[in-house]
């Protein structure tokens, strides 16, 4: 039976985040993907130069198509840049009694810089992260959701500890921003943690690498693995991606989400 999964995320004309990244990534997971597009940009391995959000009534009437041809079995969410997009999507998942629900939190760049305005950051915790059965916050945006500074392992584990337990839904806090290793925790709803130690492979283009990541989640909860299979697989895939050491671009380039199906190159 194929398995079907959705995202609703922003569109990356370039090909390496956004719904371009989620539908790569759920073809080389095997499942069938649909999109609901949320913001329209102009960017590229260099930056972003401009964006449109989609209005909420239109993103309500894509969730509608999908939900009621072809319902899908599990949603990833990626960036939805305003209070209105999150409680309309909010509403509709409800509506359609969505499951297994990845909620990718993009409030914070890698910088540090907040992207969200303090509505929408405040949608996102109230009416949008209850529904997910899992979070993928990086460090910064756990910061956020936890209240406290994360400096270290034990921090990124009490600060998981205290998302999980107030949002009650499963987190996986990536470690990624701290040094040579990209060692990430898992706190279930439950409230078991899992370590996922890696080293960080030395490779700088890693856009995209969040959307990527969250998506094959959503792909092996859609194919009936248990949350702790599907971070590990989905880590697997994000190593091998990196390690293929794709090359594109002027700026930090995309990750070759065609790994393990096979490229064509010189």
């Amino acid at each position: 039976m194929m398995r079907k999964v959705l995202t609703i995320a922003g569109s990356d004309c370039s090909g390496g985040a956004g719904i371009q990244a989620d539908l790569k990534t759920m073809t080389a997971f095997g499942v069938y993907g649909m999109s609901v597009i949320t913001a329209l940009t102009a960017q590229n391995t260099t930056g972003v130069s401009e964006i449109i959000e989609v209005d909420p009534e239109f993103v309500a009437k894509q969730i509608d198509a999908v939900f009621t041809d072809i319902r899908p079995d599990a949603v990833k969410i990626g960036m939805v840049a305003n209070s209105s997009l999150i409680r309309i999507i909010s509403e509709k998942l409800k509506e359609y009694d969505a499951k297994n629900i990845v909620v990718d939190p993009v409030m914070v760049s890698t910088s540090g810089s907040r992207l969200l305005k303090d509505d929408a950051v405040d949608s996102l915790i109230n009416d949008l992260i209850p529904l997910a059965d899992i979070i993928t916050p990086n460090i910064p945006e756990t910061e956020v959701l936890s209240g406290i500074r994360i400096k270290d392992m034990e921090s990124m584990a009490e600060g998981g500890r205290l998302i999980a337990k107030k949002a009650e839904t499963g987190v996986l806090v990536k470690g990624g921003h701290f040094g040579d290793r990209a060692d990430d925790l898992l706190v279930t709803r439950e409230g078991s943690e899992v370590w996922f130690y890696s080293e960080r492979i030395d490779n700088p283009n890693t856009h995209g690498t969040g959307c990527t990541l969250s998506s094959a989640i959503a792909c092996g909860l859609a194919s009936d693995l248990s949350l702790e299979e599907s971070v590990l697989a989905a880590k697997e895939y994000i190593t091998d991606a990196l390690k293929s050491n794709l090359d594109l671009g002027m700026g930090r380039g995309p990750l070759d989400h065609c790994c393990r199906i096979g490229t064509a190159r010189d």
